[in-house]
This record gives C-alpha cells, sequence and structure tokens, in this order.
C-alpha cells in the first residue's frame, strides 16, 4: 500500500511569529511518519527555524521551490546545497504559479528534479492543465507530457521516489474542485503514462497527489480513490487545526 503524503503549502503567507505558532500547535499531534507523511511547505525566511522545532517529531519540512544551479550568479535563488544545509527534506518544483507566473519551463522543472535528487531532496512535481485545456479535451495530453519531461534521465530508483501532484490550474484556489472521480481518472491516466514510459513497477510504486481547493469537508473522498496518495493544500493548510485534519484523514489505520 502506498503511504499518503499530505503537504501544506504556505506560498508567501504568514510571518514568523504565525510560522511558529503554527509549528508548536502541530508538530506533536501529527500522527507517526509510519502512517502518513506530513510536510509543510514553507516560505524561505522559516524553514531554518521549523526544521529545527520539528526535529524528532513526524512533521517534516519543504521548500516551494529552487534553483537547479549549486552555486553562482543567480540573485535571488536559492540553491539545493542551501535547502539540504538547513535539513528540509522536501521541495515543491514546476507549481503552476512557477510555471505560468514565473514562466517555468518544464526543462527547468526537469533540471531541478535532478538537482534535487542530486543532493538528497524529495521532490513533489506539480503537473495540471488550464481550464481551456481541459474544455478542449487537452487534458490527458497536457498532464501526460509534463510528468513524461520531469522524469526525463531519472533512474527507475529516483522516479519511485518521486511524488507527482496533479493540480488542475482552474481548481487551484477558486473554490471549484475537480469531483473526486474527475481527479482520480487523471491520476490513473498518469500512473499509466509512467508504466509506458519507465515501468509496470514505478507506476505502482510512485505516489500521486491531488492538488486544488482541498479542505477537510472534502479530504476523505479525494484520498480514498484509488489512484490518489494524498493532497498538496494551498489555503486549508494555513491554520494548523484545519492542516490536522486533513492529515488525519490521510492515516493508515
Amino acid at each position: 500500500m502506498r503511504k499518503q503524503v499530505i503537504a501544506g503549502n504556505w506560498k508567501m503567507n504568514k510571518n514568523h511569529r504565525e510560522a511558529e505558532d503554527f509549528i508548536q500547535t502541530a508538530k506533536n499531534e501529527v500522527p507517526s511518519s509510519d502512517q502518513v507523511e506530513s510536510v509543510i511547505c514553507a516560505p524561505f525566511p522559516f524553514l531554518q527555524k521549523l526544521v529545527e522545532e520539528t526535529k524528532g517529531t513526524s512533521l517534516k519540512i519543504g521548500a516551494q521551490n529552487m534553483h537547479f544551479e549549486e552555486s553562482g550568479a543567480f540573485t535571488g535563488e536559492v540553491s539545493p546545497v542551501m535547502l539540504k544545509e538547513l535539513g528540509v527534506e522536501y521541495v515543491v518544483l514546476g507549481h503552476s504559479e512557477r510555471r505560468e507566473i514565473f514562466k517555468e519551463t518544464d526543462e527547468e522543472v526537469n533540471k531541478k528534479v535532478h538537482a534535487a535528487f542530486k543532493h538528497g531532496l524529495t521532490p513533489i512535481v506539480c503537473v495540471g492543465e488550464s481550464l481551456e485545456q481541459r474544455e478542449a479535451n487537452e487534458t490527458m495530453t497536457v498532464v501526460e507530457n509534463q510528468v513524461k519531461k520531469a522524469f526525463e534521465g531519472l533512474t527507475d530508483e529516483q522516479s519511485q521516489q518521486v511524488i507527482i501532484a496533479y493540480e488542475p490550474i482552474w481548481a487551484i484556489g477558486t473554490g471549484r474542485t475537480a469531483t473526486a472521480e474527475q481527479a482520480n481518472e487523471v491520476c490513473s491516466h498518469i500512473r499509466k503514462a509512467v508504466a509506458d514510459f519507465v515501468s509496470a513497477g514505478v507506476a505502482e510504486a510512485v505516489r500521486i497527489q491531488y492538488g486544488g481547493s482541498v479542505k477537510p469537508a472534502n479530504v476523505e473522498e479525494i484520498v480514498g480513490q484509488s489512484d490518489i496518495d494524498g493532497a498538496l493544500v494551498g489555503g486549508a493548510s494555513l491554520e494548523a487545526d484545519s492542516f490536522l485534519k486533513l492529515v488525519e484523514a490521510g492515516k493508515h489505520e
């Protein structure tokens, strides 16, 4: 059985006090890592403190982005070396906001995935279609191409460790949510695509989250689907009580 991964993406929210208050409330309340992986992906300025505060607990800390180079003249960027030194364990890559606002390409996402593995970070790779692409019946083609490019050049062992986050762009922060069945249909297609371009064994092992207006009210139905292995959550992860409810829904008894 694939272990569920519930990851909160705070995006560009919270100040230091709010971040610490959240962690103090949540860090000892999340279930054991044997039952579910619990991750908070926080803004860069908070990472060191949050890693320190969560040592010895089941709550893990991730970053929301990184550059693929280890160092250099890249003003404003953060390298995988820096993240690893801080003790960060996960990193979100290719989020639609990075792709749309900052024009990040599939090729750059692939370079970042390779850099993450080189430095012992687990990549959470986001894929998803726009409303226009969904209405044009291009969903499956779009997400399959994004996943295929992200996995390019990875070993089977690395491919199994990638966490894929299917986030339809039209459902992120809009209050609109793909039905559990719609989300599972795409996640199932992603799994079949991984079987085709990597292997059936990798496809069975790889974990696929759903993201897009996930909240305590709908999370159980979503993570209960056959091919959905957790959630990447934005707004509903900003409050500790809400995040803990999400994690509880992903717990294996």
